[in-house]
């Protein structure tokens, strides 16, 4: 049976070293929110355009070799990379404007609870992937974490803020869902090119290159105060540099050996992060109900960490790999 072109390099395999990244990138993105409130005064659109925007042209910078090698198949799925693009731009914007309105934890277990959900409909409609059972019950187990953990927050904000907390939560769990949306996109098409044959650095720094030069207009408008102090443009270089350039450099890693619904709930570490960070660091407090929900995000990625026999995996790009089989052999 002949192999479909360019997919020796990037073949699903080290499935264990590809939770791993996910993993410590989840740990890295769980950091975001802590960071953040080192640098009040600067909007979160700055933030967000600032971390992934330059994070993202970096990628590209550091790819470039391996883009122009894959410039063909790049050119050749450019649909799937603007796609991806769009998704890195909204992302940002959408996240760190949650987190500013419902709080850090709030916004960052919405963001990240409902993208597993979102990349599950995506690949079950897109690629038509059946999802496993394990997945399901890990998700399951995860989402139930990441509810407890934003009815704690609810619970422990109840007789804070004024009148239009109210709104303001509201609006911020709805962006919440957004930034979950397009985080589902931007993962999908970056696991598309590279199941299709890209390298996943080629990949990842295409999609996000593509994505931080959206946001470049974004940033120009909205990022003085990030150089009105030297803290604010540590807590900008800081967000570009560890969680958003390394993070999803070990993310593209990621990608490249497990589904993409698997990635992102792996990323539930992600809620469970930010909230003992935000308990340890911001000196929030968080009620029984949180660290229960912690528990159970822990008990998620045990289910989808655990070794499994199955690894049938449907490609998506079946059709193009099946037309380029004669350049292979």
């Amino acid at each position: 049976m002949t192999r479909p072109a360019g997919r020796t390099a990037e073949a699903p395999t080290g499935t264990g070293a590809g939770v791993l990244a996910v993993l410590v990138a989840s740990v890295l993105w769980g950091t975001t929110g802590t960071a953040a409130t080192f640098a009040p005064q600067v909007g979160p659109l700055a933030i967000g355009a600032a971390a992934m925007g330059l994070g993202g042209l970096l990628q590209a910078a550091v790819a470039g070799r391996s883009i122009g090698r894959a410039r063909t198949d790049l050119r050749a799925r450019w649909r799937t990379v603007v796609v991806g693009g769009a998704g890195v731009a909204l992302y940002p914007l959408a996240f760190y404007t949650s987190m500013r309105l419902a709080g850090v934890a709030v916004g960052t277990v919405v963001s990240i609870g409902s993208a597993p959900l979102a990349s599950a409909l995506i690949e079950r409609i897109v690629d038509r992937r059946r999802l496993s059972r394990r997945w399901m019950a890990g998700a399951a187990l995860g989402l139930a974490g990441t509810v407890m953990l934003c009815a704690a927050k609810a619970v422990g904000s109840g007789s804070g803020p004024g009148a239009g907390s109210g709104v303001r939560t509201v609006v911020g769990v709805g962006l919440g869902l957004l930034a979950g949306v397009t985080y589902a996109v931007y993962a999908w098409a970056a696991h598309r090119l590279i199941t299709c044959g890209v390298p996943s650095r080629a990949a990842m720094g295409s999609v996000f290159g593509l994505g931080g030069l959206m946001l470049v207009p974004v940033l120009l408008a909205t990022g003085a105060p990030l150089v009105a102090s030297w803290a604010n443009a540590g807590v900008g270089l800081y967000m570009a540099l560890v969680p958003m350039f390394t993070g999803y450099v070990l993310f593209g890693f990621g990608l490249a050996r497990v589904p993409v619904s698997t990635a992102t709930t792996l990323s539930l570490l992600e809620p469970a992060v930010a909230a003992v960070f935000a308990v340890l660091v911001v000196g929030e407090h968080l009620p029984a109900l949180g660290w229960a929900g912690i528990v159970l995000v822990i008990a998620c990625l045990g289910v989808l960490t655990a070794p499994s026999t199955h690894s049938g995996r449907r490609s998506a790009c079946a059709g193009v790999a099946s037309s380029r089989t004669s350049t292979a052999t």
